[in-house]
């Protein structure tokens, strides 16, 4: 009997978060989590609830604009060393949403190993900005050095837990700063006494992405927090502390 071949796995987008809009402006892809090595396949809901709730926000504060958000299925749980599996399947999605919708700009937005493949993929000629929670990243010493010329041209945010013990903070302020150096549209804000999973402020981080995403991709004007830090050096712009209730004190020019 012949040996049956393994099927090749293929990344995937899941249905839009909340209801699809008619016509389709713009695009929000959500990264999960992953691992540092694993050729496991992810499950159906490998998606934390963080990520899905950053879903439901974007696609309720975007839907009049036309906003689309979708949860990216990779093929592999791992980042896989130098086969940046993750980073390939935020590629591959960026490709898919120009395939689905037309030329509309693309946001990745990722959390943990997400973060770091948002990062990576932001140099899709769809993407206008990149949103990178709690990303991890390899040690300082490691070689290569993490990539950040792709960035240039991308509005870039990056918030951080400082008491985050799974991902290192300090990690994500150097390539913040060396971000900067290339690209002046880069933040990063701090969630002061919250770890990794931003539990305590959750509310917050919700409101300031939204805040970021919807500027970002629709031209909004941001609030006064958000267009501080893209314009102020470092490391003021890239330590900038997320305050409590920002969500409820928002307040626009």
């Amino acid at each position: 009997m012949a040996q049956q071949a393994t099927p090749v796995r293929t990344a995937s987008l899941g249905r839009a978060v909340g209801q699809e809009p008619t016509t389709v402006s713009g695009a929000v892809l959500l990264l999960p989590g992953g691992e540092e090595v694993s050729a496991r396949k992810p499950s159906l809901v490998w998606a934390t609830s963080f990520v899905r709730a950053l879903g439901r926000r974007l696609a309720r504060d975007g839907r009049d604009e036309g906003l689309a958000a979708h949860v990216v299925h990779y093929r592999y749980r791992g980042w896989n060393g130098s086969e940046a599996h993750l980073a390939g399947d935020a590629n591959w999605a960026a490709d898919e949403v120009v395939r689905r919708y037309g030329d509309v700009p693309v946001c990745l937005l990722g959390v943990g190993m997400g973060g770091r493949a948002a990062l990576h993929a932001g140099g899709h000629e769809a993407v206008n900005s990149v949103v990178s929670i709690a990303p991890w990243l390899p040690e300082a010493n490691a070689a290569p050095e993490e990539p950040v010329r792709q960035l240039v041209g991308r509005r870039v945010l990056i918030v951080h837990g400082t008491n985050d013990e799974r991902t290192d903070p300090e990690l994500s302020f150097r390539l913040a700063a060396r971000a900067k150096k290339a690209n002046r549209e880069v933040c990063r804000f701090e969630v002061h006494s919250d770890g990794h999973g931003l539990h305590q402020h959750r509310d917050e981080v919700l409101a300031l992405v939204s805040d970021f995403v919807m500027g970002a991709l629709y031209g909004r004007a941001v609030s006064r927090p958000v267009e501080d830090a893209l314009a102020a050096p470092p490391p003021i712009g890239l330590r900038m502390p997320l305050a409590a209730g920002f969500g409820r004190s928002l307040r626009r020019r």
